[in-house]
């Protein structure tokens, strides 16, 4: 904390993080009479928006939907082109909001936190950045996101590479050239899924090294009707309503209670016209499909049926066709990927036959060859929900590190809140539904509890909350109970941190659904804020 080069200077709130999360945290503190400021690691607000900007980056909530709903004029003034909305029109909407409310005036870009520590004595949170600037602030509200931390993966030889290095996580704002290269992409995740088609269409040569295959659905992207828009935004309020009472935040339907209770054709019906609908409905066609795995591997053969008529080589059909449970891992929506596997330019290695030995000057050896390349692409994920705030020196009471009280797994309450570091929210932290659900809703809902929060302290006096550890220990309890009985927790994927060597396999997000936990969240404010201290 030595070395500042600013006098310390005292505001109500930090944000960290000028994403989706952070402009709108800004934006509700302001609105509070709060003097806030954020901290964005970025040299502009956008988040996730603002760093994946790899080929083919697309959201998979519907655009409609995957937008703000706290100003009715927003809503109707923006208009989005496509069903699905790529990465530069995401981040022009993050933008405007940013500039229609005026909030980068309170944005510090190119800025990292790089330590917290909490004052017992004096109340307050003092907060070091690698710029040498120090803030103090009476509450620390954590904007990081949930997919923001890039996982590089332990390959011998990585720094040894001499062509061009690319993750897919930080790509380059000018861009990539794949024209006559030949590239190498590690990793099949969502990101390598939606980059794999477009960068094959432009590259040489491509070869994939894949370790575990995913479950892909199509998007059937497509521009946007006018009608369909006109139809939505005469009645969004109930649209809302209507999203805000499923399980995800999503808008599609949810079909019988038991693929199994119905016909075989009945079935096949029912996935195709998901599958043609195209998105993450497939997810809900029946209801059991998460809980049931008989019922489960209906959807997973339907899929693997799908990549064999698609994909024309058997042999590359069976190493694309997953034999985990479907949604176990999240479920990717993509354009063409299966389709691009019948191009001539484009191999795939599978990672369990033949190993990554090491990476070397000139590209990737296995086992059994060398692949020289052009281009290395690490599509290999993100340490999920927890290594964004766990690469900041956070301490709470005592001194206690947050990484120390996340060692064998994140624990919160509700995900806002954990004990040890008081006056410190987590916006869709560990512990709440988050990834499982459309997120900028979700990040609303969050970001109105806290600042309804921050004025309810104000009108009691009160300077100090802290969740308390009985409710915190209910809490993760309750949530691992609920995992416990899903099929999601069947298989190693980023939701329970497999994807990042030494990471506790801790369940992270709440699996109960968005209405559960927003019954729970109120009920909390109803009972005086019940499981929190208030001082």
């Amino acid at each position: 904390m030595n070395g500042s080069k600013e006098h310390d200077q005292i505001c109500d709130a930090i944000v960290i993080g000028a994403g989706f999360a952070g402009i709108y945290m800004l934006y509700v503190l302001r609105k509070a009479g709060l003097c806030a400021t954020a901290f964005e690691t970025g040299g502009d607000v956008g988040g996730t928006w603002y760093w994946n900007r790899y080929p083919g980056a697309r959201c998979d909530t519907e655009s409609l939907f995957y937008s703000y709903q706290f100003d009715d004029a927003l809503q109707q003034d923006w208009n989005w082109t496509e069903r699905y909305p790529a990465q530069p029109e995401i981040l022009r909407y993050a933008q405007h909001v940013a500039e229609r409310f005026d909030l980068k005036r309170d944005i510090s870009f190119n800025t990292k936190i790089i330590d917290a520590r909490w004052d017992e004595r004096a109340q307050l949170w003092t907060v070091a950045t690698d710029t040498g600037r120090r803030n103090k602030c009476r509450f620390l509200i954590s904007a990081v996101g949930c997919l923001s931390a890039v996982n590089m993966p332990d390959i011998d030889g990585l720094n040894e590479f001499t062509g061009e290095r690319y993750q897919t996580g930080l790509w380059p704002h000018e861009g990539v050239d794949f024209r006559n290269k030949t590239v190498a992409i590690i990793g099949t995740g969502s990101s390598a899924i939606q980059s794999i088609p477009i960068i094959t269409e432009q590259a040489q040569n491509v070869t994939v090294f894949q370790r575990t295959p995913n479950y892909v659905v199509p998007a059937q992207n497509r521009p946007l009707d006018p009608a369909e828009v006109a139809r939505i935004k005469a009645d969004y309020p109930a649209f809302r309503a209507k999203a805000k009472a499923t399980y995800s935040g999503n808008i599609f339907p949810i079909g019988g209670p038991s693929a199994l209770d119905v016909t075989t054709e009945e079935r096949e019906r029912e996935y195709e016209n998901r599958w043609h609908t195209g998105g993450l409905g497939l997810m809900g066609a029946f209801q059991d499909l998460q809980v049931n795995q008989a019922s489960n591997e209906t959807a997973a053969e339907f899929v693997r049926s799908k990549i064999r008529k698609i994909v024309k080589d058997p042999e590359v059909a069976r190493k694309l066709s997953p034999t985990n449970t479907f949604g176990c891992k999240r479920l990717c929506v993509a354009t063409n990927y299966y389709e691009t596997y019948n191009r001539a330019n484009i191999s795939l290695i599978d990672l369990n036959d033949t190993p990554i030995k090491c990476i070397t000057a000139n590209g990737v050896r296995t086992t059994k060859r060398d692949y020289d390349v052009d281009i290395l692409i690490l599509a290999t994920g993100f340490d999920a929900m927890t290594g964004a705030l766990n690469r900041i020196n956070i301490q709470g009471t005592n001194g206690q590190k947050l990484t120390d009280a996340w060692r064998n797994g994140p624990v919160s309450y509700l995900g806002l809140g954990v004990n040890g570091f008081p006056n410190m929210f987590t916006i869709t932290g560990p512990g709440s539904p988050s990834v499982l659900t459309n997120m900028i809703p979700t990040i609303e809902q969050h970001v109105n509890w806290i600042g309804a929060c921050l004025v309810a302290m104000s009108k009691k006096n009160a300077t100090r909350i802290e969740a308390i550890k009985s409710a915190q220990s209910e809490w993760v309890a309750y949530n691992a109970g609920l995992a416990d009985k899903s099929l999601r927790v069947t298989c190693n994927s980023w939701y329970l941190g497999a994807n990042v060597s030494g990471k506790a396999r801790v369940f992270m997000p709440f699996v109960g659904g968005l209405p559960m936990y927003i019954e729970k969240c109120e009920e909390v404010v109803r009972e005086d804020y019940k499981g929190f201290v208030i001082t």
